[in-house]
């Protein structure tokens, strides 16, 4: 296996990050004309629309047999993993010309199909759901919306031995047994209600360790691991189930990162490292150390009031978290209280 360089890489992406894309409300006129300049051996296409007719597209690069599936904004108001997609297709195309060796590697290794944006018109409203209030994410049994059908679609015909199914999760995750809020958490998903450790779960969750082992190299107890009950109608759990190993990263919060353009890098890595990982292992069988990942907690917000004053003779916590609408096409952000009473078990990032 060729060791990513960690210097070397963070070199590269402190210039070289998509600079066109930044914030947290990523939509598809961001995302488009950047789509249509990438050349061979990228290959665009539109894959269908959503439902309110927004074009959804799919880019593919690699020859190798292996075939890995990555897609984000399944929730139209998670966009740091599309963020990262773009550092990567940076990455990718910089590196071919450089005849980098990981790169020609993976290429010959590896074909990777991405869907940056699956739900547009979620990414318009920067809401979860999509035009019809459906989440995609628990629509993979009913298959409701177009969009399901559309990544049901490619997964039938692409039928790859890997996905990355990239999220964001809220603030108030933190790691278990730390302060730190879980930046990056990983899942490997349940297939069943028992967690069954199936051999496909367990190659699952030797990506993860890998990819984990470079994270705690960067920031080291950022790193949490999402909880893995069962969804029956949810993605991962049902595309985990038919045998397309599913690896889940949610990303979280840094410490005053609220534009999530620090843990876009961290996304970038974690995706790096994985691929690298798969390009170079045959037998994924390093899978125990997974378990060693702490828990996701939740016991963070974004702000608390400590020692309020109720009345003259009453005092209480108040805690408040960022919440954000969308008014006149701009992404604007307020604070809502969230919990108040005894809150001397959580933390806030900013207190008062």
């Amino acid at each position: 296996m060729n060791a990513i360089e960690l210097n070397t890489i963070e070199n590269w992406y402190g210039t070289n990050l998509e600079d066109k894309l930044k914030g947290r409300r990523i939509v598809l006129e961001d995302i488009e004309p950047i789509l249509k300049q990438l050349k061979t051996p990228f290959e665009l296409s539109k894959i269908g629309t959503s439902e309110r007719g927004k074009n959804i597209y799919q880019v593919k690069i690699g020859t190798g047999p292996k075939k890995i599936l990555l897609w984000s904004q399944m929730h139209g108001n998670e966009s740091t993993g599309t963020k990262a997609l773009f550092d990567l297709f940076k990455y990718l195309e910089q590196h071919l010309n450089n005849k980098d060796s990981f790169v020609d590697d993976l290429l010959s290794t590896c074909t990777l199909v991405f869907i940056p944006m699956l739900n547009p018109d979620g990414s318009e409203a920067f809401t979860r759901v999509n035009a019809n209030d459906v989440d995609l994410n628990r629509d993979a049994v009913a298959l409701e919306a177009k969009e399901s059908l559309l990544l049901r679609n490619v997964l039938d015909t692409f039928a790859p031995e890997f996905c990355f199914n990239l999220h964001d999760q809220r603030t108030i995750f933190n790691v278990e047994g730390f302060k730190n809020p879980a930046t990056v958490s990983f899942l490997a998903p349940s297939i069943d209600v028992e967690r069954t450790l199936t051999e496909g779960r367990k190659e699952t969750m030797s990506v993860i360790v890998a990819m984990n082992q470079i994270l705690q190299k960067l920031i080291p107890n950022h790193v949490g691991r999402y909880t893995d009950e069962f969804y029956p109608t949810a993605t991962g759990d049902n595309f985990q189930k038919l045998g397309y190993n599913t690896i889940l990263i949610e990303a979280g919060h840094y410490l005053n990162d609220y534009d999530r353009e620090i843990v876009r890098k961290y996304n970038f890595y974690s995706i790096l490292s994985g691929l690298n990982y798969l390009t170079y292992t045959q037998k994924h069988t390093n899978y125990e150390p997974y378990f060693d990942i702490p828990n996701n907690g939740k016991q963070n917000f974004d702000v608390i009031l400590r020692n309020f004053k109720v009345d003259t003779n009453q005092h209480e916590d108040v805690a408040f978290q960022y919440d954000y609408e969308v008014v006149n096409h701009k992404l604007i952000t307020k604070l809502v209280e969230y919990k108040r009473g005894d809150l001397s078990k959580y933390n806030g990032y900013n207190e008062f």
